[in-house]
């Protein structure tokens, strides 16, 4: 009997213990689904309605297209009345593309924790139908670190991940998905993530990863304007120091501002160097309320994408206005003082070694136009100094004096790397620039001047050489003559100023 009774008392424990451990597992792991808990609010539960509503969007948008890889997007994550058409720029660029894991990352709006919580396996749920974890690659990222683990908590009431899922399953097919949701994070547990991200992507260029956020949040719409372009230009600059400890000290303003810093960590880790705003908006301009203390919320979709070899990045337009104002600072400080302006840059597009000419237009005629095919040193500085040599050291016309300055109207072209082609066939008018060599001789037309004249490619290429070159008119057909192609981004003050 004692050892029946012994025997019996511990299945009963080991039972117990079973049980206990089961409930454990239970407790700490995803069940089979994640259900949805913002379809009907933050967007329709009625998988037509809701697909209707997505295909609308795509519709209207129309972004600007991006040369590069594309690793990442920047989408907003309110309600889709109020940011879905923001949201469907950066959704349109990736239509059709093959990824095979979309890691999409959102902070924590209704769980307070510090940390990184990565959910692990199962399926995720939304009206288009059911979305698989990643397992194999989300085990790359769990237990790597002691703040980045597994909490269903961060995902029980959580929107950010969750309103991604019915666009990307709009928009791409055979995917799998890896949620994370992050808490309050150091700097440095940001900068872990990407670097386990960055492992966990190794080689593989089918992998998306989507930073969930959206942009200030004020009671003026103002406010939210002023601060949200601050916040834009940072992005811009993929400054993710300076992304965090402006958030930190509350001069910009992301949710998910955590996120959108690991993202940036990461692409910059894997060589894609390129952010692109595509579309900004905020609640009072999509509602049309744009009264004093009405609460109003930013949104943006943004890619970051790769500069290919051999491709100059897009500049975008804060970027090409700042070139503007290099330029027209530096003629003016260099008629009244005689020497460089005293200029400093940060921005990396524009510490880029680039070739760039700085044409000047008086009344509509050409009164400079000066540049360097390449260049040893930053882009910024070409542009102070091909300005003060086309207002200067053009010997086709007089300087610019100091009053005529205000009649100036200033041009820039950031160049390409040269391109050797074996056939004129290879030219494309109004889009390459050309450069004929030969001997000693050589000269150049920007891509524009085709457009400005009207010429034909053989007309083109006389011109250049005669004109240019101080070579015959047919010298482009010698086989000696080298020939050499090149884009431009070609931008003016008058383009700007019309775009303000």
């Amino acid at each position: 009997m004692e050892k029946r009774s012994r025997g019996s008392g511990f299945s009963r424990a080991l039972i117990t213990f079973i049980l206990f451990y089961r409930l454990s597992i239970t407790a700490c792991f995803p069940g089979d689904v994640k259900h949805p808990n913002a379809a009907g609010t933050f967007y329709p539960q009625d998988a037509v309605e809701l697909s209707r509503m997505i295909d609308g969007f795509l519709e209207a948008a129309k972004p600007e297209p991006v040369q590069g890889e594309i690793l990442a997007l920047i989408s907003p994550h309110a309600g889709y009345g109020y940011s879905g058409q923001a949201a469907s720029y950066g959704y349109k660029l990736i239509t059709g593309s093959p990824y095979k894991t979309v890691v999409i990352i959102g902070p924590s709006h209704s769980y307070g924790f510090s940390g990184v919580s990565v959910y692990s396996q199962g399926l995720f749920r939304t009206p288009l139908g059911d979305l698989e974890v990643d397992k194999a690659f989300a085990q790359k990222l769990l237990n790597k670190d002691n703040n980045i683990f597994f909490e269903l908590r961060a995902f029980e009431k959580e929107h950010s991940v969750e309103v991604q899922l019915p666009f990307l399953q709009k928009v791409i097919s055979g995917f799998k998905i890896v949620p994370v949701v992050m808490g309050d994070c150091t700097l440095s547990e940001c900068q872990k993530l990407a670097d386990l991200l960055k492992l966990a992507i190794g080689e593989r260029k089918d992998v998306l990863v989507v930073a969930s956020s959206d942009m200030a949040h004020r009671y003026d719409y103002e406010e939210v304007e002023k601060a949200d372009k601050l916040t834009l230009s940072s992005l811009e600059k993929m400054d993710d120091e300076g992304l965090y400890y402006g958030f930190r000290e509350q001069r910009l303003e992301m949710c998910g501002m955590l996120p959108v810093v690991t993202t940036i960590m990461l692409a910059k880790e894997l060589g894609h160097n390129k952010l692109k705003v595509l579309s900004y908006t905020n609640s009072a301009i999509v509602t049309g309320n744009k009264n004093k203390g009405t609460w109003t919320v930013g949104y943006t979709s943004c890619v970051i994408d790769q500069e290919k070899k051999g491709e100059t990045a897009m500049l975008s337009k804060n970027q090409k206005k700042r070139l503007l104002e290099i330029a027209r600072s530096s003629i003016q400080a260099y008629l009244k003082t005689g020497k460089k302006l005293e200029v400093s840059e940060t921005d990396p597009e524009l510490l880029k070694e680039n070739g760039a000419f700085v044409t000047l237009h008086e009344n509509g005629e050409l009164k400079g136009c000066i540049g360097n095919l390449s260049a040893s040193q930053p882009l910024y500085l070409t542009i102070r100094d091909m300005a003060v040599e086309s207002a200067t050291g053009d010997f086709r016309f007089s300087p610019v004096t100091l009053p005529e300055l205000k009649d100036i109207e200033i041009e820039i072209s950031v160049l390409t790397p040269l391109e050797r082609v074996d056939s004129i066939d290879e030219i494309k008018m109004g889009t390459d620039g050309v450069l004929v060599k030969k001997g000693f001789n050589s000269g150049v037309f920007l891509p524009q001047v085709a457009t400005e004249t009207g010429w034909t490619k053989e007309e083109f290429l006389s011109n250049l050489c005669d004109q240019k070159a101080g070579l015959p008119a047919l010298a482009w057909q010698d086989k000696d003559t080298e020939i050499y192609k090149f884009s431009a981004q070609v931008f003016s003050e008058k383009e700007i100023m019309a775009n303000e």
